[in-house]
Formats: C-alpha cells, sequence, structure tokens
C-alpha cells in the first residue's frame, strides 16, 4: 500500500488528498480499527447521507477526496442495503490527518554498496569494522469514517485505518481510497448480502 521511498517528501496540499493511499495496498499491511456503540440496533438504519461539507472538504469547495470517498462508501452500503436520502437515519463524515514521520537505523558504512538490503529490513552480523546511522522519513495517513445517528446526532460507530503514503498512491488516488473504505466498512455491523450468504 503505501510506503514512502527513501527522501521523498509529499506537499501539504497534495498529502491531503494522498492521505487516504494509507488505506490501499502497501507492502506493510494498514491498521484497521473499528468500534460501535453496542446499544444500537443497526437493523433500524434504512438509509443514509453525508454532512455538508465533509470534513475532507476544502472550506470554498468539495475535495477530490471527498467525492472518491462518497463514492466508494455509497457502493459499500448499497451492498448492506442502505440506500441515500435528503432526510437519512444515518449521517456520515470522515476525515484525513497527516504526519511527517522519522525512523533510524545503524548500518555497515560501506557507502552504497548494501544498500539492497534495505528494501528487505536486516542488518548483518556486527564483525563489520564501521557503521553508520540512516534517517528516513517518511509520511503517516490516517482517515476516519464516522456514522452518526441523524436524529439523536449521536456517533454510533466509527472505522480508522492508518499506514505509509508512497508516491504510487498519489498517482491513484481514487483506486487508494476505494480500498481503504473496503477495508474500514469490513468493520461495519451491518454486512453485506455478498458476506451475509458465506
Amino acid at each position: 500500500m503505501l510506503h514512502l521511498e527513501k527522501g521523498t517528501r509529499v506537499s501539504a496540499t497534495i498529502t491531503m488528498a494522498v492521505a487516504l493511499l494509507v488505506l490501499g495496498g502497501c507492502a506493510s499491511t494498514p491498521n484497521t480499527i473499528s468500534n460501535a456503540d453496542p446499544g444500537v440496533d443497526f437493523s433500524q438504519y434504512r438509509t443514509y447521507g453525508f454532512f455538508d461539507p465533509l470534513a475532507t472538504d476544502d472550506p470554498r469547495y468539495e475535495s477530490l477526496v471527498s467525492s472518491f470517498l462518497k463514492v466508494a462508501i455509497s457502493q459499500q452500503l448499497a451492498q448492506r442495503g442502505l440506500t441515500y436520502a435528503e432526510e437519512p437515519d444515518l449521517l456520515f463524515n470522515c476525515y484525513l490527518h497527516t504526519k511527517e514521520k522519522v525512523r533510524s537505523r545503524t548500518v555497515p558504512s560501506m557507502g552504497a554498496y548494501y544498500d539492497y538490503r534495505d528494501p528487505f529490513g536486516y542488518d548483518p552480523w556486527m564483525a563489520y569494522p564501521a557503521y553508520e546511522t540512516r534517517v528516513d522519513q517518511y509520511t503517516e495517513g490516517t482517515l476516519n469514517i464516522d456514522a452518526v445517528d441523524a436524529k439523536t446526532k449521536k456517533l454510533v460507530w466509527e472505522g480508522v485505518i492508518s499506514g505509509r503514503i508512497t508516491e504510487a498512491d498519489i498517482k491513484n488516488l481514487e483506486t487508494t481510497v476505494d480500498e481503504a473504505v473496503n477495508a474500514i466498512m469490513g468493520g461495519f455491523p451491518v454486512q453485506s448480502a455478498g458476506a451475509a450468504g458465506k
């Protein structure tokens, strides 16, 4: 899914749009969390809508990320028998957050010769004569999807996914968003028709 190439930096503007990439498919598996209010009967919900604006929107217009999120969430909810409505039972909101992170490690100082080991994450034995510290910077993104009871204005479910963001994720934003939403919605309390039949 999302890993940042060494030394790659994502601009603040692209980062927001790319935060979702953290949700796509990476070499390192993203972390997904789901929490539901145990006192809520989700079978009561038949319709859904979206907050306007979503937390992923620019104050002046709907962002591409928001547009992709709405489509992906709508597809997942349709599979679960929910339909879109102007006055829905459930309202969905989304939020993206990115954070620059740093990882440091000690490796043999033999020039670039041993760089081939970097992607595999292993180090040699301690017999090597000299070592150097390498610092890798990468961007971690987190996507939240909230489901709110439209009548009570109470949060009844949330799904979260987080992971690394890569340049490849940025170039395939719609696909990355779709994969992230699919992963998150796997924890939604209402199963899809396909999942229920298994």
